[in-house]
């Protein structure tokens, strides 16, 4: 165990990660509000959904903030709640407006509220994994196994939130307003800001950080962890795999329901498949694979995206169609699945990252990296939109998808050339770092 026992800080990142996951819940009903609602098309609405995510872009600024200032003593607890609070006041702002203000730019903006406090909270939560994953309560125990479990933890957490908020979301979206929706995630967030106030961070029995440095010390920190080339290169990589690949969410979301008429329980089903398939993953991986070299385990995940791209391939063309599986199973299993695979890359290089971290910087590196695959999701959703106008799909004209997801599948294969730069040992690592550093 990581944690002993009567630690609050498993059920406190338990319940913070399950929120995280149940988020999908309000996001169901913004999607289909979007297109239903003010009525945009698949490019603008794919727009709207990555513009909304460059607050994440500035997760290494408020890691930094949280590593080196220090709120009333503590230094995880105060971002927490303040990031919390901000998400249920936009969300509840969002659901109070009256419908004939709800406008694009109004929604966006408290969009982009929302996911700054999702951030803040993210940026805390993955310091506190990182931070705790670096003790272990037994010195049989590895460096990785610890920072493995509880990686695994939280990862199932999220998972099952994913779970219930895509299963409720698919449900309630077609028997509720968006706004009945927005409100009652802003009153689960409201819950969880009342727990987390309620916990007080002596009380979680972190390890003491020595390194309490202010902020422009914390810069040279996050800066000198960046330089090392373990480091440099992973992220290099880990961020080039995302960005490579122009992801044609929109066009496929409305294929789905405009194309083949597709009920919203069918595409909240598939989403809580893919859930299912990451708490499957997590624990799979918590058990069985995280012993596995990183590089190895990190691409064998990257080609099978690139597979279930072209399969998606032969189900726009009606191919499984015509050997009797019904779109929605297809949609339900094969689609959650590739939605998910994107993140499935995320858990074992998390993991890998909390071992090269130097002690004293896990908020920043931590933060970098999510605020690195915020930032390339953004642009792989900018370069689906510039993908599907060069092969000439919109709502109404989907005659080019098929060729657009050929695309898609080929420059998700394109990273596997310099996968090399993924570390695969990562104690030999650390034990050539201990050895520079020592001389």
């Amino acid at each position: 165990m990581v944690c002993s026992a009567g630690n609050p800080l498993r059920p406190l990142l338990g319940f913070g990660f399950f929120v995280q996951g149940f988020r999908g819940f309000a996001w169901m009903a913004v999607t289909f509000f979007l297109k239903d609602g003010l009525n945009v098309d698949p490019s603008t609405l794919q727009l709207l959904q990555n513009s909304a995510n460059l607050p994440m872009v500035g997760k290494p600024l408020y890691g930094i903030l949280s590593d080196a200032v220090y709120l009333r003593g503590q230094h995880r607890i105060p971002y927490i709640a303040i990031g919390v609070l901000l998400q249920a006041v936009s969300w509840f702002v969002i659901a109070l407006l009256p419908l004939s203000n709800v406008s694009i730019i109004t929604i966006s903006i408290f969009l982009l509220l929302g996911n700054f406090g999702a951030s803040i909270v993210e940026v805390a939560n993955d310091a506190l994994v990182a931070e705790t994953g670096k003790q272990g309560s037994s010195p049989k125990k590895s460096q990785s196994s610890s920072s493995g479990e509880l990686q695994s933890f939280v990862w199932m957490a999220a998972s099952i939130g994913g779970i219930l908020g895509n299963l409720l979301g698919g449900i309630t979206v077609e028997s509720f307003s968006a706004q009945a929706m927005f409100l009652a995630f802003g009153l689960l967030l409201t819950i969880q800001f009342f727990i987390t106030a309620s916990v007080h961070e002596n009380s979680l029995n972190l390890p003491r950080n020595s390194s309490n440095f202010g902020i422009q010390k914390q810069f040279k920190e996050l800066s000198l962890a960046l330089q090392k080339p373990e480091i440099a290169y992973s992220l290099a990589w880990f961020a080039s795999s995302y960005a490579i690949i122009p992801v044609l969410t929109g066009t496929m979301f409305f294929y789905q329901t405009q194309h083949l008429r597709l009920d919203s329980s069918v595409l909240g089903l598939s989403k809580v498949f893919g859930q299912a398939a990451m708490l499957l993953w997590s624990m799979i991986y918590n058990k069985r694979l995280k012993l596995i070299p990183p590089r190895k385990l990190i691409s064998s995940v990257q080609a099978t995206m690139a597979v279930f791209m072209l399969s998606d391939v032969l189900f726009v063309k009606g191919i499984y169609r015509n050997l009797g599986v019904p779109d929605s199973v297809y949609v339900v299993v094969f689609s959650g699945l590739l939605e998910v695979l994107f993140q499935f890359k995320v858990l074992p290089f998390s993991v890998l990252m909390a071992q090269l971290c130097p002690p004293g910087c896990e908020g920043s590196l931590m933060a970098f990296l999510m605020s690195a695959i915020a930032l390339t999701t953004i642009v792989s959703g900018y370069l689906g939109v510039v993908l599907a106008s060069y092969v000439g799909v919109s709502g109404d004209d989907l005659e080019g998808l098929p060729r657009g997801i050929l695309i898609q599948a080929a420059c998700t294969l394109i990273p596997l050339f310099w996968s090399s730069w993924i570390p695969s040992d990562v104690k030999s690592q650390q034990k050539k770092n201990k050895k520079e550093k020592h001389y």
